[in-house]
């Protein structure tokens, strides 16, 4: 269970509900996106620190209003957030459509100043201030108020938001030591639950000390709980569950017809079942060979 909690504090989850199986992929990332998070991540965490608005509410903002950093806006002015110039803004400008033609925008010399002043824009405007009273965590409450005190016009734009953050993870850089582990492991797993276990899909090169580390498990732990010998290389594409599997099925799957491909291992894995009580469950051992194409297996 402790493994469990500390893996959630750091993840998004892609929950298979009533699923035994990888049916279907998670909704698919965007490689700019990723790349525009990993550029002003620490940025981002630096302006929580000072100003105390979420490194993932700033994040994902950014994502949005400026189209990862390829909006005209962005590229031109710097300007990531869409910030209008507002009747005290002395800074420079430059004019653009949105609501209406020809808007008055702020404009800056680098990136860097557009994160400032959107966390003076937010931390010095009134109509935002009841967001400072909320958990620097709580970034669905900090998404639903900024589209209730006006930050945007999309009746969506809070949906959108918490969207961003959780496909991309970004509530782990609101939390203590998120941007130091993202830099350890710049290219996480995404850990997925199906089988009521949490579990990834193995790249090529990956160990079990390799994964054991990036999620706090020991090595053996990881080679156990897969069943898998002390020699074994990953390949890419397999099951790979960080914590112990069940003895039989999860509750609604009974049996299983083999397809082409399949072994014993193989479907213990697909349920997430201990391949010893698989093999029990159906009077058989590792000697009786690979199940006929076709034939059942019984899952609990």
């Amino acid at each position: 269970m402790k493994i469990r909690m500390r893996i959630l504090r750091y993840f998004l989850l892609s929950f298979f509900l009533g699923l035994a199986v990888v049916s279907g992929a998670a909704q698919k990332r965007s490689k700019a996106y990723e790349e525009y998070i990993h550029k002003y991540r620490k940025i981002a965490v630096e302006e929580m620190k000072r100003y105390h608005v979420p490194a993932s509410i700033t994040l994902a903002q950014g994502l949005l209003e400026s189209g990862a950093g390829r909006s005209q806006l962005a590229r031109k002015s710097n300007n990531h957030f869409g910030i209008k110039c507002g009747r005290y803004w002395e800074g420079r400008t430059v004019r653009a459509d949105d609501d209406a033609p020809n808007e008055c925008f702020r404009a800056y010399r680098h990136a860097k100043e557009s994160y400032r002043d959107h966390s003076k824009f937010l931390r010095g405007g009134s109509r935002y201030a009841s967001l400072f009273k909320l958990k620097i965590t709580d970034y669905k409450g900090w998404a639903r108020g900024l589209k209730k005190a006006g930050y945007a016009t999309d009746p969506r734009y809070a949906t959108r938001l918490i969207n961003i953050i959780e496909l991309y993870g970004l509530d782990r850089y609101d939390k203590k030591g998120g941007l130091e582990w993202m830099e350890k492991f710049p290219d996480p797993h995404q850990p997925y639950l199906a089988n009521d276990l949490l579990y990834v899909i193995a790249r090529k090169g990956d160990t079990f000390k390799s994964i054991g580390k990036e999620f706090g498990i020991k090595k053996k732990n990881v080679r156990k709980y897969n069943e898998l010998p002390k020699g074994y290389e990953f390949q890419g594409g397999e099951i790979v569950y960080l914590e112990e599997k069940h003895k039989h099925a999860v509750n609604g799957f009974i049996s299983y017809v083999v397809r082409p491909g399949d072994s014993m291992y193989s479907i213990a894995q697909k349920f997430g079942m201990r391949l010893e009580n698989l093999y029990r469950l159906n009077g058989m051992d590792e000697d009786d060979g690979i199940p006929a194409v076709g034939s059942i297996v019984w899952l609990q």
